[in-house]
């Protein structure tokens, strides 16, 4: 009795474990645009948890919470819409800020494309295209899309420390460059490796807008997106007659918690990145990645 309670004491504690490190790749990988879903995939081929096939599904998903919840932290004054002000007495007053509606409104324009085929399509894609092989192919052919577009760039805009786009803030964004953007989206809500923060960005630097407007557009947009991902994810876990137990439980609350963390000091260092450097090291980080997982599964494993 006591050896098969210690023994589901060590698994307990060691899947408590491998969650706080898919945590962290979470944290990291979720705002660089080198692809979260792509790597906790690729992660999940080496490092394993002991649980359901269904609950690994909606854990993959369901972690990203955490990220998102760290944008909230960080920009509550920019996606807040409720404002104080002195009025001409001095009395301090609360008023609804007219471009805070401006920018969710662009923002739910932006999700539309992704909401619809992730409604339609959601456990297709994961049937079909959530594998190494399309995770490495799309970590390459990303990659090659930030270098090309980023030298690009670099000869109409200057470079990063002279952002020359027409965009400059969240603002400028108007409601159709906010449906481009968000149709790149698309490309990632699709294809598991392309990197949601990837695309966008890219989608962003395209139709004219700068490296910083284009990060921070990208930050506000996950959190729609990641929320009702994740609400999604778990009302399907739960209708298809899944529980949580106490394991299980914890294993998502450590996963969540180590994903803020991370996430608040990674997008911190990403804004503070991009003020001197452009994307193309996230290129080349993620055509190396790519190819070395091809590598990998077709003549080591």
């Amino acid at each position: 009795m006591i050896s098969l309670l210690q023994s589901s004491y060590k698994k307990i504690m060691l899947n408590l474990i491998k969650a706080a490190f898919f945590g962290l790749v979470e944290g990291i990988t979720e705002w660089l645009p080198v692809s979260s879903t792509g790597h906790m995939i690729l992660l999940n081929d080496f490092i394993t948890l002991d649980v359901s096939k269904e609950f690994w599904e909606m854990f993959l998903v369901v972690i990203q919470f955490g990220a998102i919840m760290a944008v909230v932290l960080m920009y509550w004054n920019t996606i807040w819409p409720i404002k104080s002000k002195a009025n001409h007495t001095g009395k301090k007053i609360y008023v609804v800020d007219r471009k805070t509606l401006s920018l969710w409104g662009k923002t739910i324009v932006a999700c539309i494309p992704a909401a619809v085929i992730g409604l339609l399509l959601d456990d297709w894609l994961n049937e079909h295209l959530y594998n190494w092989l399309v995770v490495s192919i799309m970590l390459i052919l990303v990659g090659i899309a930030f270098i090309v577009i980023e030298n690009r760039n670099e000869k109409v805009n200057g470079g990063p420390e002279n952002d020359n786009a027409r965009m400059k803030t969240l603002d400028d964004i108007d409601y159709l460059t906010a449906l481009k953007i968000g149709l790149f989206q698309l490309i990632a809500a699709i294809f598991p490796g392309t990197s949601r923060s990837g695309a966008t960005i890219i989608g962003g630097l395209l139709v004219g807008v700068s490296r910083k407007a284009a990060a921070e557009f990208t930050f506000i947009l996950a959190i729609p997106v990641m929320a009702g991902a994740s609400l999604l994810k778990i009302v399907k876990y739960l209708a298809g007659g899944a529980g949580f137990t106490g394991s299980e439980i914890m294993t998502l609350i450590v996963g969540l918690v180590v994903a803020f963390v991370v996430s608040v000091f990674i997008i911190s260092f990403l804004m503070s990145y991009i003020r001197k450097h452009d994307f193309k090291v996230f290129g080349w980080y993620r055509i190396i990645l790519g190819a070395v997982v091809i590598f990998y599964f077709l003549v080591i494993d």
